[in-house]
């Protein structure tokens, strides 16, 4: 069984606290379902910076605005599971990376 990457991309902050609720309890339903398979239910981002051999440059690509990481016997099994992220209901989209020790 690997671990699965999930970046998430859209969405945004709940402007009420009735949406922060329903958003909430639809991530908390999101996490049941996936159980013992979920390795960290992640967090939101803000703030990003590309750093390279050229120094620190401003962000140029799609932003990722939220992580989780998973873990699943196959990648077609990761990416049944990113479909039922609430996110993707709502018109945002998550990236899915299988992840493999080096050491």
């Amino acid at each position: 069984m690997a671990n699965y990457l999930l970046l998430y991309h859209g969405g945004g902050m709940p402007e009420t606290e009735d949406e922060k609720v329903k958003v909430m309890t639809a991530w908390g339903a999101w996490m049941q379902q996936v159980g013992d398979n979920l390795v960290d239910g992640g967090n939101p981002t803000s703030n990003v910076q590309t750093v390279n051999m050229d120094g620190v440059n401003m962000f140029s690509g799609d932003q990722v605005t939220g992580y989780s990481v998973i873990k699943a016997d196959t990648m077609d099994d990761a990416v049944r599971c990113a479909q039922m992220v609430p996110l993707v209901s709502q018109g945002g989209s998550v990236d899915v990376y299988e992840t493999f020790n080096a050491m």
